[in-house]
């Protein structure tokens, strides 16, 4: 019930923003879950939230963005997946951590010093921004938040912003699913179980996220999450350590 319910608050901001939902869930889902097995299960979540919901926004896709990104996610993502196999979950956890503090504490002081418009980012940031979300997508999932800030450098409209961010997650979700499939992590025991139980509360997320889109000031939901992940952050180090 506990994850459940922290799968519902994960992917209302996915319907709210087009990402988030594992840089959220992920965090909370290891106090029930070992990470290896947590990864792969929010993955799926994500390649079903797309499909489900995602097809009224394909029109707005800047999938030139996402031509530039995609071969660099990917040799990213070779090797994060290594580490995610080779690596003791402890340090793992300890990077998680400190990732989830890192870019917490980034936007909470861009909301103090008055968000404004994102800066402009050179396509030149496609390589190392790739790079670093493939390794972070393979290990965590999370990868969607490093696309969105370059996404945000590069798109102006907020429409394309949401679906082109959307789109990010669902080609690594499927990117993954490959890669993760061939290194065994699909075959886990209970995994796909435990995704059909938590199905209904994706999609009861999603749902409301996405009704709430053009309701609830976005800058008041960030904030929310981006305390939540501070706090998240310090128990994955106070765990680790």
């Amino acid at each position: 019930m506990l994850a459940a319910a922290v799968v519902a608050f994960a992917y209302t901001a996915f319907g709210l923003a087009g990402f988030g939902s594992t840089v959220i869930a992920l965090p909370l889902l290891v106090h029930f879950f070992a990470l290896k097995f947590a990864v792969p299960l929010l993955m799926l979540l994500d390649v079903a939230a797309f499909l489900l919901f995602g097809a009224h926004a394909r029109k707005r896709i800047q999938y030139r963005e996402i031509a530039w990104l995609a071969p660099f996610m990917l040799a990213g993502m070779a090797v994060g997946l290594t580490l995610l196999i080779e690596v003791a979950e402890q340090l793992l956890l300890a990077v998680l951590g400190t990732f989830l503090l890192l870019y917490a504490g980034y936007s909470l002081a861009r909301e103090g010093f008055g968000r404004g418009a994102p800066p402009p980012m050179s396509r030149a940031w496609c390589a190392p921004i790739g790079l670093a979300g493939g390794v972070f997508s393979a290990l965590f999932g999370t990868g969607g938040v490093l696309f969105a800030l370059y996404n945000a450098g590069r798109i102006g409209d907020k429409q394309a912003l949401r679906a082109t961010n959307a789109a990010m997650i669902m080609l690594s979700s499927l990117l993954r699913v490959v890669l993760f499939g061939a290194a065994g992590l699909l075959t886990q025991e209970g995994l796909l179980a435990t995704a059909c139980v938590l199905l209904p509360a994706m999609l009861a997320g999603t749902w409301l996220g996405n009704r709430l889109h053009t309701a609830v000031p976005a800058a008041a939901v960030a904030k929310a999450v981006y305390a939540l992940l501070v706090i998240a952050g310090l128990t994955l180090l106070a765990r680790a350590f």
